[in-house]
């Protein structure tokens, strides 16, 4: 029998949505819906008006006071784990939505070089290399080093659109300049030119240490349940070899079959 997915959820929706979900499962089930998508659960830059992919920290899923508060705007990691478990009684899969591809709401500033890009073409360079200060170190004193003590900073990441340069704001695209290369990597779409950087702080995956902190990501987030990666556009060649590399997960973290499905940006 062919299943039936439904993407329980959209940009408007006003939040508490884990607490619905869990009180509907049944119903969806009867109606003939045998998969959900459920939105990303991690806290946002935004807190609770952000929808999930203004992504703060993959480890928070509304568990610690950071960003305004506890809950997301979908609620507590508690009603999350509800909310799958009821699923899974009513017999519905879960894909759940991560987003790998960035980072949003640094705490602290630092001072790193950069240069900047044309937006539509992203190979076009049009400025000089230039001194700039960001917030691209992520220390998540909310959390206290609970699950991770990785600090996140801008050998992390490979772009970044806001920026302070002699005490102004400036908005753009902005190649970070770090060991890991003056130049986004190739491995990508060819959209705008090159589509490494799609927005926020973009997590710069030839950074080996990158690689293994997201192996390490809660259990939670990769286990109990189907993924779906958002987006693969912009992602670049180790980023995919860690997605292949689920057997990792599978071999380390738990026995439970993953199905990983890729979102592509089109236009």
């Amino acid at each position: 029998m062919n299943g039936v997915i439904i993407q329980y959820f959209h940009w408007y929706h006003p939040g508490d949505l884990w607490n619905e979900f869990a009180g509907r499962a049944a119903r969806l089930r009867e109606l003939g819906f045998t998969a959900a998508w459920l939105p990303p659960a991690t806290k946002c830059q935004f807190g609770k008006e952000g929808r999930g992919y203004d992504i703060y920290d993959p480890y928070d899923l509304g568990e610690f006071d950071q960003k305004g508060g506890i809950p997301t705007r979908y609620g507590t990691r508690e009603e999350y784990l509800n909310a799958i478990e009821k699923a899974h009684e009513a017999g519905i899969s879960i894909y759940a939505d991560i987003v790998l591809n960035h980072r949003m709401g640094g705490e602290e500033e630092e001072l790193i070089t950069v240069h900047e890009v044309d937006e539509e073409d992203r190979n076009k360079i049009i400025s000089e290399p230039m001194q700039v200060s960001a917030y691209t170190r992520f220390t998540f004193p909310g959390r206290n080093g609970k699950y991770s003590g990785f600090i996140w900073d801008y050998r992390c990441f490979s772009g970044i659109d806001i920026a302070r340069k002699e005490g102004k704001k400036i908005t753009g695209v902005f190649k970070i300049h770090n060991e890991y290369g003056t130049e986004w990597t190739d491995d990508v779409s060819h959209q705008f030119g090159n589509y490494d950087y799609l927005m926020g702080a973009d997590v710069e995956y030839r950074n080996p240490h990158v690689i293994q902190e997201m192996k390490k990501l809660d259990p939670l987030v990769l286990r109990d349940y189907r993924s779906r990666r958002d987006p693969a556009r912009c992602a670049e060649t180790p980023f995919f070899q860690f997605s292949s590399g689920m057997d990792h997960i599978h071999q380390n973290r738990t026995k439970a079959r993953l199905l990983c499905v890729r979102g592509i940006l089109e236009g």
